[in-house]
């Protein structure tokens, strides 16, 4: 479905708080919030910040999980000028540290227990934002975030170095909300209902909540605590009558665990959408077998370019013949391309690395010229942001993924992706998920490659050592990977360290590999 375009996201809440002040905005485990209560809770609240007389157009922290708080502090954020800065309640100490130091933030709503005891800025407490809120203040929009202004600064899950504030502007999230609610592969639906599961500082959380408000439906809330306990989540899972479900494929994984979850138990999800970590044929498959109607569409990009910039419905035809799912059509505002080293685009079919220009593309890190100035540059004209993967495009305009830049490695002469290792490596029967990760000698050569498996349960029973265990996975593959992509040494854990998106880490594992 094409919707028509919206030119201001604060306007578009506005008039849905007119025209349908009593339909649901936000769903949190059966507590209802509705469009009417959103806009008096904002205005409320943008009342109480503009009292404050913080510094205009400064950034503001917003501390917490998945309440409905959270969201209404964004939107009186919004209207009261300021760009908002997420912060998810679950992240490591040092985390929020970095991210305060770096932002410098005129103050922090906290709608959870602000952990930073010290932190040199103001702090708006839960119960004030509720006596805020409570006060019911009328306001109006005189000075509202518009244009090149920050709407929100995202801050990326980097393990390595201090965190990047990556500053989306209200024209960015435009150029993106847009073409999601307008593109025929996403074909959202009117008044969508959309599962509101990735936490709110990690940009896939945009997917979910800016074509939802920018078409008037529902938001329906997974506390993250939930989803931590299995059984919990999926009894709660299976009660909503949610239609589209937003997440990393790796949380569809984790929900494909589970035998209800399928088309009989849940009949009106009729749309998946992912990003944020690359989807498999695998899990595809899988979903397909599960919801044989739903729409599978996979998107791709990053953060700096405001959360994706293509998406392709996938179809039976891809399901069959591609060892790598094609990651999309590109967004017709945002010119993308595959360059060489040189800075020229490539040939169809070539390799090189994604650029994306337009206007999606971000105005740069918060405070960190050095940094932006290595990722964003001028190309043919146009602002663009060199995203680090490696890809290639067909004659159709359909990209193709080909790795990180960052995860190529040269062994033995060969060039290797670690994804594609770790892809092979998981076909295997004995395991449950592996990643491949390199060991660098002095000269900094890889060495050689290590990889870090969970078995499926009840594997290790079945071998008296694991070397025993790495021979029956070794004979398992040897028909699926080349000899020299197999890793030689198999380091057996019960789980994988994850970054605060709930990615694997693998920066993080290669640091720990390297570190003797």
């Amino acid at each position: 479905m094409s919707h028509t375009a919206i030119h201001d996201m604060i306007e578009t809440i506005e008039s849905f708080a007119q025209v349908q002040p009593d339909f649901p905005v936000y769903d949190i485990l059966g507590e209802v919030h509705t469009y009417g209560q959103l806009k008096a809770d904002s205005d409320a609240l943008a009342a109480e910040i503009d009292r404050l007389g913080l510094p205009a157009k400064s950034p503001v922290v917003v501390y917490g999980g998945q309440e409905y708080e959270m969201l209404a502090a964004f939107v009186a954020l919004t209207k009261s000028g300021h760009a908002y800065i997420p912060i998810d309640s679950h992240s490591a100490l040092e985390r929020v540290a970095a991210i305060v130091e770096v932002a410098e933030p005129s103050l922090v709503i906290a709608i959870a227990d602000f952990p930073l005891a010290d932190a040199a800025v103001a702090i708006l407490r839960a119960e004030q934002v509720r006596s805020a809120i409570a006060r019911q203040t009328a306001y109006e929009l005189t000075h509202p975030v518009k244009g090149d202004e920050n709407y929100y600064i995202i801050f990326t899950s980097g393990t390595t170095g201090k965190p990047k504030g990556v500053q989306i502007s209200h024209d960015n999230l435009l150029s993106f909300t847009n073409w999601m609610i307008g593109d025929k592969e996403f074909a959202t639906p009117s008044r969508p209902q959309m599962l509101a599961q990735p936490p709110y500082s990690f940009d896939l959380s945009v997917m979910y909540w800016a074509p939802t408000l920018a078409l008037g439906g529902t938001l329906f809330a997974l506390p993250s605590a939930l989803a931590q306990d299995f059984k919990q989540l999926f009894e709660t899972i299976l009660s909503l009558p949610i239609a589209i479900w937003t997440s990393t494929p790796s949380f569809a994984d984790m929900a494909l665990l589970s035998e209800d979850f399928n088309s009989d138990k849940m009949p009106g999800l009729t749309h998946f959408y992912f990003d944020g970590e690359e989807l498999t044929v695998k899990t595809a498959k899988k979903l397909r077998d599960r919801f044989p109607q739903a729409r599978i569409v996979n998107a791709y990009g990053p953060t700096e370019a405001t959360v994706a910039l293509s998406a392709v419905a996938v179809t039976d035809e891809m399901l069959a013949g591609c060892k790598r799912l094609p990651i999309g059509y590109t967004k017709a505002d945002s010119p993308t391309f595959v360059i060489d080293e040189e800075g020229r685009t490539v040939p169809h079919g070539q390799q090189g690395e994604i650029i994306v220009c337009g206007p999606a593309v971000s105005k740069g890190y918060l405070n960190n010229p050095e940094k932006t100035a290595e990722a964003f540059f001028d190309f043919e004209g146009l602002p663009a942001y060199h995203t680090g993967d490696v890809g290639s495009m067909t004659a159709d305009g359909l990209l193709l993924y080909g790795g990180r830049m960052d995860f190529q490695i040269k062994f033995n002469g060969y060039r290797i992706e670690l994804e594609d290792v770790s892809q092979n490596l998981n076909k295997s029967n004995y395991i449950e998920a592996a990643v491949a990760v390199p060991r660098y000698n002095k000269d900094h050569k890889v060495q050689n490659l290590l990889a870090y498996v969970i078995l499926k349960e009840g594997v290790a029973a079945q071998f008296e050592r694991e070397i025993d265990i790495t021979k029956a996975i070794k004979e398992d593959l040897q028909d699926i990977m080349m000899p020299y992509m197999m890793p030689s040494k198999f380091l057996y854990r019960e789980s994988l360290p994850l970054t605060p998106n709930g990615k694997i880490d693998i920066k993080g594992l290669i640091s720990e590999v390297n570190q003797r």
